[in-house]
């Protein structure tokens, strides 16, 4: 699974990651491409409870679904913070693909794993999938 900013713009990165991932010859847990759950032009959720647990209670589904989290650094989500804890929590692993520097500990704390190459995430992935670990 793969997570990133959303409602902040980085849904097109997010797709961009799961076809990346998918070419690589990867199995994706997709909780947003054709799955209705594209909440990007939604500017303010005050007023959408209902709404707002529909999409957490579908993506943590997700999260328990997958073996390991991708999480896109690119920039700061609420959400892939969450997912990243519950994660943790199950003892799924967590990748973090950081392009760029990160001035913040808790996404590297909460990581089993930094990269900063789409290249680096694919060797790494290959090798967790082998069971190798570092």
């Amino acid at each position: 699974m793969v997570c990133g900013s959303i409602g902040y713009g980085g849904i097109d990165d997010i797709r961009r990651i799961y076809t990346f991932l998918d070419t690589e010859g990867f199995d994706i847990v997709d909780h947003i491409v054709g799955r209705g759950m594209d909440y990007s032009d939604i500017k303010d959720f005050r007023n959408k409870k209902k709404l707002s647990r529909q999409i957490v209670n579908h993506d943590l589904e997700y999260v328990k679904k997958a073996d390991v989290l991708v999480v896109l650094a690119n920039m700061p989500s609420y959400g892939a913070a969450i997912e990243m804890f519950v994660a943790k929590n199950s003892g799924k692993k967590i990748v973090l693909l950081a392009k760029d520097p990160v001035p913040t500990p808790w996404s590297i704390n909460f990581s089993d794993y930094v990269v900063t190459t789409e290249e680096e995430l694919i060797k790494l992935l290959w090798d967790l999938k082998k069971g190798v670990t570092y």
